[in-house]
């Protein structure tokens, strides 16, 4: 018996993610409630990965996957506006091709924002994923934070493959942004007087650590770039004035050395081991 479906799009933007990304479809496949549509979107992967996502289409019942073939490497967030514009669902789910989602994560963030229906922007806390880790447990009821301007503007509270928000809200991914682009548009949500709320259940599951590990996340000066130029963006929109400037950019430099640090003290540690390990054989 299927179960029940929700008015949900899911929008999975692929890049060389062939080996991954029957995993992340799993876990949406696996959700204790239907989403109405899942749309996988290639942006230009060179790599056999737009073949692996038409055949991973004719696994599951025909029209709830559907594939888009971008004809340029614009970026996720290029990827994920070609997946929105091509929803048919009120709601748009966000998953990322090497991600996966607890079986409950649909039904939880979906009847939260029809609970609190002024709330068009969600997310919720995840898990870092390591080989013989123990998942973290759902509580029952999970509580629910209102996030505020000043909140967001200090730190991002949403990992992308964690948010759901509404179809029709009059913002998008800036088009070939490439780093934080995802953060940009949470913040110009959030500034356009849109309510966003924090969901305290881990209900995504991440396969590599939040940075400094592969991928994007690996580039952490770019990021940090990337994070200036959206405080500079709400800038000359008049969305912040100067001084709010001045503090999170301050704010924000202290956190990237932060990071830096905590990267290089992991590759010193990862280093270290590996010489014992050679030692010892």
């Amino acid at each position: 018996m299927m179960p029940p479906s929700i008015p949900v799009s899911v929008v999975i933007p692929c890049f060389r993610c062939r080996d991954t990304v029957s995993r992340a479809v799993a876990s949406v496949a696996a959700q204790s409630v239907q989403a109405g549509e899942v749309i996988l979107v290639d942006d230009f992967s060179n790599d056999g990965t737009l073949e692996a996502l038409y055949q991973l289409q004719k696994c599951y019942p025909e029209g709830w996957i559907k594939v888009i073939k971008q004809t340029a490497n614009s970026g996720a967030g290029s990827a994920r506006n070609a997946g929105w514009d091509a929803v048919s669902q009120p709601y748009i789910a966000f998953l990322d091709a090497d991600d996966t989602w607890h079986q409950d994560k649909l039904r939880i963030q979906y009847e939260t924002m029809c609970a609190n229906p002024e709330v068009a922007l969600s997310g919720h806390a995840y898990s870092w994923s390591q080989e013989g880790s123990v998942l973290p447990g759902i509580p029952e009821t999970p509580r629910i934070k209102n996030i505020k301007t000043i909140h967001l503007l200090l730190k991002n509270r949403f990992s992308t493959p964690t948010v759901m928000l509404k179809k029709d809200i009059p913002f998008r991914f800036i088009e070939g942004k490439r780093y934080c682009e995802d953060y940009d548009l949470w913040l110009q949500i959030v500034l356009g007087e849109y309510h966003a709320i924090f969901i305290e259940a881990p209900l995504t599951y991440l396969f590599k650590a939040p940075f400094g590990d592969s991928g994007l996340s690996a580039q952490l000066w770019k990021m940090e770039l990337g994070e200036l130029d959206a405080y500079f963006h709400l800038y000359r929109k008049n969305k912040i004035n100067s001084l709010l400037l001045l503090l999170v950019v301050c704010w924000s430099i202290s956190k990237y050395l932060l990071r830096l640090a905590i990267v290089l003290f992991r590759r010193n540690q990862f280093t270290t081991k590996k010489i014992r390990l050679q030692e010892h054989s």
